[in-house]
C-alpha cells in the first residue's frame, strides 16, 4: 500500500489533507528515514512513525545575533516596528519573534520586551524569554548600567570633535519628541558623542546613551542643528540613502554575577555614502 494510505490506517482520525501536511513538513519517517512522498509503497514490515514538526525557521526579516534559553538578541532592519501600534499590529519584530519562540517551545508565547528602537532605527535589540530575565535587564536599563552605542550620519560640520548633549525632552501633541525647559512635563536626556569622520556636507558620529528616552538621539541632534541624514521628521534636508542614518551598534549588559555579555553590529556600509 502507499505511505499515505498506511498513515490513514495508523491515524484514522486524521484527514487526508493533514497527512499530506505531515509529509510536506518532514514529520513522517519510514524505518528511521524521512519520507515526503505519500505515493511511496510500504510493506507491513516497514516501521512508519510520526515525529514532532521541525522547529520554525528564524524570521527572515531579522538577523539573529545571539540566542540562548534566557534571551534573544537581534539586528533589526530600518522600517520595522519593535512592537505594535494602533496602525500596525502584524509586521513587528516582537510578533515575528513571539511566533518563532512559541513554535520552538511548543507552547504559548513567552517573550518579553526589554527596550525598543524607533521604526526608522536599525540595530541591536534584546528580548527576554522569562519575566525574571526581563525584570533583571530592565533594572540595569533604569540604573543606566547598560552600554548602548549608536552610529549616525548627521548633516553639517560640527564645531568640535566631541561633546555631551543634555536636555529635557517631552512628547508634544503630534507625538514628536521635543526639548523643553518645563521640568514637570519632561525627562532628562543625556547623550555623549564623538566625531568619527567629518565630511564636506555631513559627519559620521559615534554616540553613547546615558539615558534612554524615546527619540532621544534624533531630537537632541536636531536641536543641536545637526539632524540625522534622512530624518525629515526632525528637519533633515538630505536623504540620499532613503532611510534615517541611525544604527544601534553596541549593546552590553550583565547576565548574572560576573557574566557580562556584549554584542556588536557594524554600521551599514551605506553610511559611508551618507
Amino acid at each position: 500500500m502507499t505511505l499515505l494510505d498506511r498513515l490513514g490506517i495508523l491515524y484514522p482520525e486524521s484527514s487526508r489533507r493533514g497527512r499530506k501536511q505531515w509529509l510536506a513538513l518532514g514529520r513522517v519517517r519510514v524505518n528511521g528515514e524521512v519520507v515526503r512522498r505519500g505515493d511511496d509503497e510500504v510493506s507491513a514490515d516497514d516501521r512508519v512513525e510520526l515525529g514532532a514538526p521541525p522547529p520554525p525557521p528564524f524570521p527572515a526579516a531579522l538577523r539573529r545575533v545571539y540566542e540562548d534559553d534566557e534571551i534573544v538578541v537581534i539586528d533589526k532592519p530600518p522600517g520595522l516596528l519593535t512592537i505594535a501600534t494602533e496602525s500596525e499590529r502584524e509586521r513587528t519584530a516582537y510578533r515575528m519573534l513571539t511566533q518563532y519562540v512559541a513554535g520552538r517551545l511548543g507552547r504559548g508565547p513567552r517573550l518579553f520586551i526589554v527596550h525598543r528602537l524607533d521604526r526608522e532605527t536599525s540595530g541591536l535589540l534584546v528580548f527576554a524569554k522569562s519575566g525574571a530575565t526581563k525584570r533583571a535587564l530592565q533594572t540595569q536599563f533604569e540604573a543606566r548600567s547598560v552600554e548602548r552605542h549608536y552610529v549616525a550620519v548627521v548633516e553639517g560640520r560640527l564645531a568640535g570633535p566631541s561633546g555631551t548633549l543634555r536636555s529635557r525632552l517631552r512628547v508634544d501633541r503630534s507625538l514628536r519628541v521635543r526639548p523643553t525647559r518645563r521640568r514637570t512635563e519632561s525627562r532628562e536626556a543625556i547623550t555623549t558623542y564623538r566625531v568619527i569622520e567629518q565630511r564636506r556636507e555631513s559627519a559620521l558620529l559615534e554616540l553613547s546613551l546615558t539615558t534612554g528616552r524615546r527619540g532621544q538621539i534624533r531630537a537632541q541632534l536636531a536641536a543641536l542643528g545637526h539632524p540625522i541624514v534622512g530624518d525629515r521628521a526632525y528637519g533633515a534636508t538630505r536623504d540620499p540613502l532613503r532611510r534615517v542614518c541611525l544604527h544601534a551598534t553596541r549593546l552590553a549588559f550583565m547576565m548574572g554575577p560576573g557574566h557580562r555579555m556584549s554584542f556588536d553590529s557594524p554600521a551599514p556600509v551605506s553610511f559611508a555614502r551618507g
